[in-house]
C-alpha cells in the first residue's frame, strides 16, 4: 500500500516536472509526456482505489 502511494506521488511529480519543462522551453513534447504520465497515473489510481472499495464491500 505504501509503495503504491509513493509510486503515484512520484508519477504525479514527474508529470509536474514535465509540465514545468513545457512552460520553460515551449516544446510540445514535454506537454505530451506530462499528459501521458498524468493519464496513466490517474487510471492506475482509480483502478487501485476501485479494488480497495470492492474489497471493503465484499
Amino acid at each position: 500500500m505504501v509503495l503504491f502511494r509513493f509510486a503515484i506521488f512520484f508519477l504525479l511529480l514527474a508529470a509536474g516536472v514535465s509540465f514545468a519543462f513545457y512552460i520553460g522551453t515551449g516544446q510540445q513534447r514535454y506537454r505530451a509526456w506530462g499528459l501521458k504520465i498524468l493519464k496513466w497515473t490517474l487510471i492506475a489510481a482509480l483502478g487501485f482505489f476501485g479494488v480497495l472499495v470492492l474489497e471493503r464491500l465484499l
